[in-house]
């Protein structure tokens, strides 16, 4: 299948990894709020009864919705028993449910469906967005943001040091089963014919880090979670410190000491 016809690619023969960490995650708490505030800010005013956060993580944007819409049942979404808890302690005004959200059907109409860095872990975007905006009432919005850095110098440095290691023939099949998102107008051809208005952006986040590890710490509760899931405690030191090396020549330290990571993220929100 084709990139352009895909949208999104994945490998479900991936091993699969170990819970999440919410204190790696939560490390750079502001930051990655920064996108789910930036995703809120853009929903046209509207007082919803009902709202999901899919993939709600340790509440963060749960806590968000919750407080922007004082008035709602706010409920979050996650297959991770970790992340909850901590979701569940963050924001006590929400409900929260362990469910993955590709098998999540709510009961009744939604007025809004809030995704915050979560879709890009699934396949067919098509078949999904479809039937995300099929869950929303009239006037309901999907407001949705995911990650778009696959092509950028800390994922390609990932994928180098999969392939040259004792590791390669295990993780070899973790670095090709990268999410790669389609580009804006794949997403506004998909979505415009399921809605009355959309509203589409990319944004690229400067994220200033503390060197190499400041970059290692960011990903380590996440994007190489897979990798390290299958490698000893010896060889997770010995690709991280490969790693380490990767990045600092891909990073320059700037004049403060300071290293800059390049994140680019694709969001839209569309009124039903």
């Amino acid at each position: 299948m084709s990139h352009s016809s895909a949208i999104l690619r994945t490998d479900h023969g991936a091993a699969p990894v170990n819970d999440w960490n919410s204190d790696l995650y939560l490390k750079f708490e502001n930051e990655r709020t920064r996108a789910a505030r930036d995703l809120l800010a853009r929903i046209p005013s509207f007082e919803p009864k009902v709202v999901f956060d899919l993939g709600c993580g340790p509440g963060n944007s749960t806590e968000l919705l919750a407080t922007t819409f004082p008035g709602a049942s706010v409920v979050g979404i996650d297959n991770s028993e970790n992340m909850l808890a901590v979701a569940r302690d963050r924001a006590v005004a929400a409900t929260f449910l362990k469910q993955d959200i590709e098998s999540w059907r709510p009961a009744q109409e939604v007025d809004l469906i809030f995704a915050n860095a979560a879709l890009h872990f699934l396949p067919d975007h098509p078949g999904l967005l479809t039937r995300l905006s099929s869950y929303l009432r009239p006037g309901g919005r999907l407001a949705v943001q995911m990650p778009d850095i696959v092509h950028e110098l800390s994922h390609a440095a990932m994928r180098m040091v999969a392939a040259d290691g004792p590791w390669a023939s295990r993780l070899v099949p973790i670095a090709k089963s990268s999410v790669v998102i389609g580009p804006p107008q794949e997403y506004y051809n998909l979505l415009t014919p399921l809605c009355r208005e959309l509203d589409i952006w990319r944004t690229i986040y400067i994220h200033p880090l503390d060197g190499p590890q400041g970059v290692v710490d960011w990903f380590e509760g996440s994007a190489l979670r897979p990798f390290l899931d299958l490698l000893s405690p010896d060889e997770r030191a010995d690709f991280l410190s490969r790693y380490r090396e990767k990045l600092a020549e891909a990073y320059p330290r700037q004049p403060n000491g300071k290293v800059l990571l390049r994140y680019p993220r694709l969001f839209f929100v569309l009124q039903k």
